[in-house]
Formats: C-alpha cells, sequence, structure tokens
C-alpha cells in the first residue's frame, strides 16, 4: 500500500527533516513539501492527499485552522514543538502528534499507525464486496460498519451519518461521494445530494419518494429520478 503525502513546515530544517524520513519509508510517496501553510492548502484543495504532515505552530495560518478548512481532510499528522496543541491535533481526529525534536522512531510509529487506518478504510474492492463489511472512523476508533444493517446514509456537509438497523447512527468525516465509492454499485444508490439507499431496503417508491422497509419516507431529488425508471424496470 502507498500513501501519498504531503509536509507543511514554516521551519527549513523541520522540513528536511521530514523529507528525508519520507524518503526512507517504501509505503509513502512524498508529492510535495511547503514552506507556508496558505501554499499547502491551495495543494491540498486541488489534489488527492492521503497522508499529511503539518506543523502547528506557522505565522500565517496555523495547522489545525488549516485542516479545520478543509472540506476532505487527508489523514493528519501534527508536528509542534509545543505540547500545548495536543489537545486541539486530536480533536479532529489525527493520526498522531509528534513533539520535535522527532526521531526516526517515533516518525516510522506514526506512518504505521496511518497505514493500518488507510487498511482499513479502504481495503481493496473485491475483498470488500466478498465481505459484507467496510470500517469508517469515529469518536478516535474504526468501526465496523456491516452492509446488510445500513438502513439509510445521511450527508450533514463535511459528515456522513450511517443510519443503522442494529445500532445508533455512525457519524464519521467523510462525503456522501467518498462513501459511494466503498459500496457495492449494485446494491447502493443514491438518490438525492443528502442520502444513499439500500435498494434491498426499499418498500415502495411513490410520488418521488421512497418508503423503506422501516417506513421512513425519503425524497427522490430531480437529479436522480432516473433511479425511479431504473428500479422499475429491474421490478418486472
Amino acid at each position: 500500500m502507498e500513501l501519498k503525502c504531503i509536509a507543511i513546515d514554516d521551519e527549513p530544517f523541520a522540513l528536511e527533516l521530514i523529507r528525508q524520513y519520507i524518503s526512507r519509508v517504501p509505503e509513502l510517496k512524498l508529492l510535495h513539501t511547503f514552506d507556508d501553510a496558505i501554499s499547502g492548502g491551495e495543494f491540498l484543495r486541488e489534489n488527492k492527499v492521503d497522508l499529511l504532515f503539518i506543523d502547528i505552530n506557522m505565522p500565517d495560518i496555523t495547522g489545525i485552522e488549516l485542516v479545520r478548512s478543509l472540506k476532505d481532510k487527508p489523514k493528519t499528522i501534527f508536528t509542534t514543538a509545543y505540547k500545548k496543541f495536543a489537545f486541539e491535533g486530536f480533536e479532529l481526529e489525527a493520526i498522531d502528534y509528534l513533539l520535535k525534536p522527532i526521531s526516526f522512531e517515533r516518525f516510522v510509529k506514526a506512518v504505521q499507525r496511518a497505514i493500518s487506518f488507510q487498511e482499513l478504510q479502504y481495503p481493496q474492492k473485491n475483498e470488500e464486496e466478498q465481505s459484507g463489511y467496510f470500517f469508517v472512523r469515529s469518536e478516535y476508533k474504526m468501526i465496523k460498519i456491516e452492509l446488510e444493517n445500513i438502513l439509510f446514509i445521511e450527508g450533514l456537509e463535511d459528515y456522513i451519518k450511517i443510519h443503522l438497523s442494529n445500532d445508533k447512527p455512525v457519524l464519521t468525516l467523510m462525503t456522501l461521494k467518498g462513501v459511494l465509492e466503498k459500496l457495492p454499485e449494485k446494491d447502493f444508490k443514491r438518490i438525492h445530494r443528502s442520502y444513499i439507499i439500500p435498494v434491498a431496503k426499499i418498500k415502495s417508491i411513490l410520488n418521488r419518494k421512497v418508503t423503506l422497509t422501516n417506513l421512513l419516507e425519503l425524497p427522490i431529488s430531480d437529479s436522480y429520478a432516473s433511479f425511479i425508471t431504473d428500479w422499475m424496470l429491474k421490478r418486472r
């Protein structure tokens, strides 16, 4: 498994050290380094990055402020010389928090945590479909989501809420587009900019509304109206 990463730090020595450490880990592919948060933020908004190494205390905008501003947040490892920022970093569900000066052994330990989360969250597609589950990160831990227990998935700006038949809803930092890529295409359909439903849980469709087997009604938006025709044809 390869993680695409970038590093942001306004201290040249610290940035070079991270670059050297990254070059020694085969699972990491360094895309770019930045000595200011603004340029790094622009890159993150235009490119897919799996892992971000970022200093917290920078002059233009702090690392915490930058990560908080991102809609699609990569896995993040914060670096800093100040212990007082640790709590804010973990509030953003950071993978780890490295206190400078950083040893290579401590760096590798943080990277291994990131790799483990990546493997759990994004297993190979064929493995995912065969196993009938996937993992999401919520409340500082990885939670297993069984496909058969999903009632529907609701989009809430930067988060999604996975409603389950056997447990309380799970809130995780992800987009509907992102979670749809993890689901078997034939079994789950998007019907609205805010909803994904399992096809097996459909009880009926009437007047642009889907009634699920638990009798909950959800709207079908104009953008996804073709879903009605497809579903009707498959029922014949």
